[in-house]
């Protein structure tokens, strides 16, 4: 049975399960019959494929840079409060725990600022500061990162993948007011990497979970040799 904590701790894995990666698959199918329709019109003149799907693509490219970005604050908010808490850190550190929690409002304001923006300085400046507002919230010390390990670590995969989302949701209007494609050009490579590192997330977020114990479990887990994977 879970308790308060451990359905906390699901929260973020849950969330990426249920809302995430089914829009995943939604926007790159409709990327794909997007840049179909527009090379078979370039050749062919026409197409079967709707022109709706550009539109579709768009919306819910808008909607999975969000959630991504807000399942990434979550997932960043269980450990960093949760410590804190434990540690009575409002006491302790004083300065930093306000801090942190500012930090989360400002970055959650500047992405809703920035998914209304429209003047290019205003869209780079508000992606700029959630951009920042992430990286410094997963540089707390609350944050496990497996630093060791960067290149099989689901925080720097999914940091990345955060940040390429970020600045695909800053350049939509380059996208469509670039007669020489080469906004498009750059957001169908940076997302096709983006892919890649959702992917990644998949697996190092499965391994993961295996990894954390149960709230109730974990003075015992804890207590176990990682390095020759004993325990008593």
């Amino acid at each position: 049975m879970l308790d308060l904590q451990d359905t906390l701790a699901i929260l973020h894995p849950a969330l990426a399960v249920v809302i995430v990666f089914p829009l995943i698959g939604i926007v790159a199918r409709l990327a794909w019959q997007t840049r179909q329709r527009r090379l078979q019109v370039v050749d062919e003149g026409k197409s079967k494929i709707p022109p709706m799907v550009g539109q579709e693509h768009v919306q819910l490219g808008r909607w999975l840079s969000g959630s991504v970005v807000g399942i990434a604050l979550l997932g960043l908010a269980y450990p960093i409060f949760s410590k804190m808490l434990k540690n009575e850190a409002w006491t302790k550190e004083p300065f930093r725990f306000f801090f942190v929690i500012a930090i989360f409002a400002a970055t959650i304001a500047s992405l809703a600022i920035l998914y209304n923006a429209r003047p290019k300085i205003w869209r780079a400046i508000f992606a700029t500061l959630t951009g920042m507002g992430v990286v410094i919230l997963g540089f707390q010390p609350e944050v496990f990162r497996r630093d060791d390990e960067w290149y099989l670590s689901h925080f720097y995969f999914g940091i990345a993948v955060t940040m390429l989302m970020i600045f695909s949701l800053a350049i939509v209007q380059e996208i469509y007011q670039d007669r020489q494609n080469r906004w498009r050009n750059v957001h169908i490579v940076l997302n096709s990497i983006a892919l890649l590192f959702f992917i990644s997330q998949g697996i190092t977020g499965t391994r993961d979970l295996l990894e954390i114990p149960l709230n109730w479990q974990a003075p015992a887990i804890y207590k176990c040799d990682f390095a020759n994977k004993k325990c008593e």
